[in-house]
């Protein structure tokens, strides 16, 4: 009895260990479609697989802070987020200090409307900026997210306000930055 007891017990921590590295849910079928590239964005291809989370890395609560890729995304209608944002159903201008975190830092809205610091890495500057929306780490590959692929379960999706704000150049794509709840 007591050897199903130890090997019921390191069965539950093993579990709980393996959903907390954040192992993928999920593949998504490519499909191409009108993709907008003024950010350039991972537009779908036709026939391409594409990884889903339902998770990100455990986040970390301050002064710690969490490792992640700065993506660049427009908020405004018509552009590359594609839906109004989700925590206010409303578009944001480029101008705006705004991010969309991945799904599992989103935490199903939990986030929405609070500040985050963004630090560049290495030893960069940092910026305050408002969640406003989800980067879809799940869906994609449609109208709804411009045809791009889901997000990666590490990314804040940033405004060209942020990226500003930080001094990088808008044309690099991918940044590695930290980030924590203020």
């Amino acid at each position: 009895m007591a050897i199903f007891f130890l090997g019921l017990a390191t069965l539950l921590s093993t579990s709980h260990i393996a959903s907390s590295d954040c192992q993928p849910s999920g593949i998504l079928p490519g499909k191409s479609g009108d993709c907008d590239k003024s950010n350039s964005p991972d537009c779908c291809e036709d026939g391409k697989q594409y990884t889903q989370f339902l998770c990100s890395p455990p986040a970390v609560s301050a002064p710690s802070a969490n490792a992640a890729v700065l993506t660049l995304n427009s908020f405004r209608e018509g552009k590359d987020g594609g839906s109004p944002s989700e925590c206010d159903n409303a578009f944001h201008a480029d101008s705006e200090l705004v991010v969309a975190l991945s799904t599992g830092w989103f935490a199903g809205m939990a986030r929405c409307g609070r500040s985050v610091r963004i630090t560049v890495v290495p030893g960069g500057g940092s910026v305050s900026a408002k969640v406003v929306d989800e980067c879809d780490s799940v869906h994609g590959c449609d109208a709804e997210h411009n045809f791009e692929a889901p997000c990666g379960n590490n990314v804040v999706d940033a405004s060209p306000a942020v990226w500003d704000a930080l001094g990088l150049d808008r044309n690099q794509g991918l940044q590695d930055i930290t980030w924590s709840d203020e």
